[in-house]
């Protein structure tokens, strides 16, 4: 019965499959390294990851229980080391996700889980070609490429579940169908240069629309919508100060303004962003960081017209665990007047804002092992019986190998 129902769901045969070649090229990595020095074998970097979340929506428009699964599956290749391409690197990422859409629950707008997903796929989320620019602090990137792995971070946000504190809500929410961020990238060419080992500048272009092998209709023909262009500048002293700004270089469909035709007027669109966030107390192994980001848009071809976050990393927690952590966040996003009026006419009265409070703890039971507590409350912008605030009480479970 358990065969046929593997079968049946090829979302977890992925799962099962890449779960699979985890330690099968963990071996093979270790052996690779017993080889000697040299060569190719001291050329791939494999890590794994797989994680396991069960969701507990007691409170919200429904209630119930959901689960949700990822995996992870990254290879690098040191082509320097492997083939004497000097300064050049490729990586690949595979993932599978799946589960019960726990915020169909909870109903909210800015989402409870970063693993969730809408569609079950087996993904090539990542592939990318990045070259060191020889006698230069710079670097090249080309391929498919996760926005969020280099541009709107902040480490000590990254232990908190909403998706919110990943990449903040009114960047995610834009372009024909969301930018190149998870669970589906897009091809860009990327150009990082570091001044000084405190700085740095970013520039990219993405193609607006995100697509990769695995999705539904694949990867989309480039610049077909035309493309996203993304800068930041930083500064890495002590902490993370950071300025960032983007814009589609197609003009995007108005969200409620319409030509005499009835069409949607095009309107440019555009944002930008703030991230900072410092150690204010202890150092690396026991230490406090807060944090704070912020962006805004044009308000006016995205529901939201900018968002924040805000809180806190605490590691070395309890005394003789040196892997303990928790994180406080609060974020909150504010819906456009256009999305708001569009709602009304709709018969949906709104509030202005989404808030939500997040507080987890993390610590490894093992060195590939990690378990971590979590609970969220979000206030519901939907007035009236069918608008109640959610609270979710859930629990993460991570083993990853590198």
């Amino acid at each position: 019965m358990l065969t046929r129902l593997i079968m049946r769901a090829p979302i977890l045969r992925s799962l099962l499959s890449v779960a699979a070649a985890m330690p099968l090229a963990l071996a093979g990595a270790a052996q690779a390294e017993e080889a000697g020095d040299g060569g190719a074998t001291g050329a791939i970097a494999l890590e794994a990851e797989y994680v396991s979340e069960v969701m507990g929506i007691v409170r919200g428009p429904q209630t119930g229980v959901r689960r949700a699964d990822y995996a992870s599956l990254s290879l690098g290749l040191d082509l320097e080391a492997a083939a004497g391409w000097q300064g050049a690197r490729l990586q690949v990422q595979a993932i599978a996700a799946t589960g019960g859409t726990p915020n169909a629950l909870a109903g909210t707008l800015q989402g409870i889980s970063n693993i969730e997903v809408e569609d079950a796929r087996l993904r090539v989320f990542q592939l990318y070609l990045e070259q060191q620019l020889p006698g230069l602090p710079a670097s090249l990137r080309l391929g498919f490429s996760d926005l969020n792995e280099e541009f709107y971070v902040t480490d000590s946000s990254g232990l908190l579940m909403a998706p919110a504190f990943g990449i903040g809500t009114e960047f995610s929410a834009t372009g024909p169908g969301g930018p190149s961020i998870f669970p589906s990238s897009a091809l860009a060419l990327r150009l990082k240069v570091e001044p000084s080992t405190a700085s740095y500048v970013m520039l990219a272009a993405y193609n607006a629309e995100a697509g990769v092998i695995g999705d539904a209709g694949g990867v989309r023909p480039l610049l077909r919508e035309g493309a996203l262009l993304v800068g930041e500048v930083g500064w890495t002293g002590q902490g993370k100060l950071a300025l960032g700004a983007w814009s589609y270089s197609r003009r995007q469909p108005d969200l409620r303004d319409v030509t005499p035709a009835g069409e949607p007027v095009a309107r440019r669109a555009f944002g930008g962003y703030v991230l900072a966030e410092r150690r204010v107390a202890g150092d690396d192994e026991r230490g406090l960081t807060l944090f704070f980001r912020g962006g805004l848009t044009d308000g006016r071809t995205t529901p939201y017209t900018g968002s924040w976050q805000a809180g806190f990393l605490a590691s070395g927690v309890i005394a003789g665990r040196p892997d303990s952590q928790v994180s406080l966040g609060v974020n909150q996003a504010w819906l456009s007047q256009r999305y708001r009026l569009n709602a009304a006419d709709a018969g949906d009265s709104l509030r202005s804002a989404e808030t939500g409070l997040e507080l987890t703890y993390s610590d490894k039971l093992a060195p590939w092992l990690t378990v971590q507590p979590d609970i969220q409350y979000v206030r519901n912008v939907l007035r009236g019986p069918a608008g109640r605030d959610a609270l979710v009480l859930s629990l993460r479970l991570t083993a990853a190998i590198d």
